[in-house]
């Protein structure tokens, strides 16, 4: 399938300056290259390298500009070359950090009995700061958690690796929500820039009665749906690095019979048209029959599509 890139965007790619993305010394000989052959130019129509004095006379100037002007591409050829080397690995590092990632999160997750796990997930570039995982708990419950890093690309991928393994490492230890987000919002305020934060929604499913019990740190609202309704569990915490002392507060709710659960990524929500998404993803589910997960895919509309996008649907069969 052919990329589609808008007008506006492409307008975009044909003004924009991409030596910014170069360091500085290498940008200013870039620049410094282009100058010279820029001058090389101008001394050739003026046939004077310091008009409007003549010099130098006679035919010894072409040689000269000819010269100048192949400095200048040497220049600028010498940059360029290096920069297309260093995105080239960058790309390779890029392409063997998303193979890691694929393999950290599930591709296939082992439904428990009376349940139906289904995941989406795609990254808006190589590698997305988007999480999620299903861990099982004794007592027949399981933990479902998701997370969604600030920014995009690599930063933002390691991130989600590390609150994906602080997940698993402390969903053994912990002994409720609360107290497994606010450990995990403390190892975020002390070992991650100030800069960097993450949404995440923690629930923990009874799998003999349907209850949940739920974090949401600012996260997207999951939705609890059945036929002909749909409940958004709303936040009941800030979202994580944000403050070490953030408290967080455990609710309940239940999947009935034939329900469900939808956990998602804002890049859900950013991709479906219209004013009011949330209320479309909620109609959606309420009125599914059968393929709910082909019925939230087909709400994604690829021309809004700029962010990584993460689903996670339990559907309960009994």
């Amino acid at each position: 399938m052919p990329l589609r890139v808008p007008l506006r965007r492409q307008l975009g790619y044909a003004f924009y300056d991409w030596t910014r993305e170069m360091p500085a010394a290498k940008r200013a000989t870039v620049w410094a290259g282009l100058l010279l052959q820029g001058y090389a130019i101008y001394a050739g129509l003026t046939r004077s390298l310091v008009w409007p004095v003549i010099w130098p006379k006679g035919i010894v100037l072409f040689p000269m500009l000819l010269v100048i002007y192949q400095i200048g591409y040497w220049l600028q050829n010498a940059m360029l070359t290096s920069e297309f080397l260093r995105k080239t690995q960058l790309e390779s590092d890029q392409t063997a950090a998303r193979q890691i990632q694929q393999t950290l999160q599930p591709t296939t997750i082992d439904s428990p009995p009376g349940y139906d796990i289904e995941t989406f997930y795609k990254p808006l570039r190589a590698v997305g700061g988007d999480c999620f995982d299903v861990i099982d708990l004794p007592g027949d419950r399981t933990l479902i958690a998701m997370a969604d890093v600030s920014g995009k690309g690599m930063p933002a991928a390691l991130l989600a690796a590390n609150i994906q393994a602080l997940v698993r490492t402390l969903s053994s230890v912990a002994a409720d929500l609360p107290e497994l987000a606010a450990r995990i919002n403390s190892h975020l305020c002390r070992y991650t820039p100030g800069n960097r934060f993450a949404t995440a929604v923690f629930v923990v499913l009874d799998r003999n009665s349907g209850r949940l019990v739920y974090v949401n740190a600012g996260h997207n609202p999951p939705i609890v749906f059945g036929p002909g309704s749909a409940t958004a569990l709303g936040a009941t915490g800030i979202a994580l690095g944000w403050f070490a002392d953030a408290a967080f507060e455990a609710r309940t709710a239940a999947m009935a019979p034939a329900g469900g659960l939808l956990l998602y990524t804002d890049g859900l929500t950013d991709a479906i048209a219209g004013e009011n998404p949330e209320s479309r993803l909620r109609d959606a589910l309420a009125a599914a029959r059968a393929n709910t997960m082909a019925s939230v895919k087909s709400l994604i509309d690829p021309v809004f599509n700029e962010d990584d996008v993460t689903v996670l649907l339990v559907r309960r069969t009994w």
